[in-house]
């Protein structure tokens, strides 16, 4: 067992939390990086009614910090290694594609013909969630432990 791995165990559960916020804050910034370019914000703005590019920005972070520290709780005290880690972020990153981007958005907003539809833009966002999941293990592995030592 790693250093960090042990590290990891022992976390306290707001240490955990709060790396996988600023985790989950850290790969909300890089995907909407990416949705940014592809004009993606006001459609993240429309799910509370708005059309503002700014709007859509506090929504996509605010979920970004939310998925973050759902993150730490389902899975926190179980990873430390970076590897590992990864692969997790990958797979919660491809988890987010399916439910949030397939299905939740398109429902809520009212285009249930595309409630799991993939074309160019799904494949632009399933890219997007790869990398926001990526950013938000490899930065809650690393942060969590420097937490823990506050």
């Amino acid at each position: 067992m790693t250093n960090a791995q042990a590290t990891s165990r022992t976390v306290a559960l707001p240490a955990r939390v709060g790396a996988g916020i600023v985790g989950g804050l850290v790969g909300g910034v890089g995907f909407g990086i990416l949705m940014q370019a592809m004009d993606m914000m006001p459609m993240v703005a429309d799910l509370i009614g708005s059309t503002s590019e700014s709007v859509g920005w506090l929504v996509h972070l605010f979920n970004s910090a939310l998925f973050g520290a759902i993150f730490a709780l389902l899975f926190g005290r179980w990873i430390g290694d970076l590897g590992p880690a990864a692969v997790l972020g990958l797979l919660y990153g491809v988890f987010w594609w399916l439910v949030g981007a397939l299905w939740i958005m398109p429902a809520w907003l009212g285009m249930s013909e595309m409630i799991f539809e993939i074309g160019n833009a799904q494949w632009q966002s399933f890219v997007g969630h790869l990398f926001y999941g990526l950013l938000l293990a490899v930065t809650y592995v690393l942060l969590a432990p420097r937490l823990a030592r506050r």
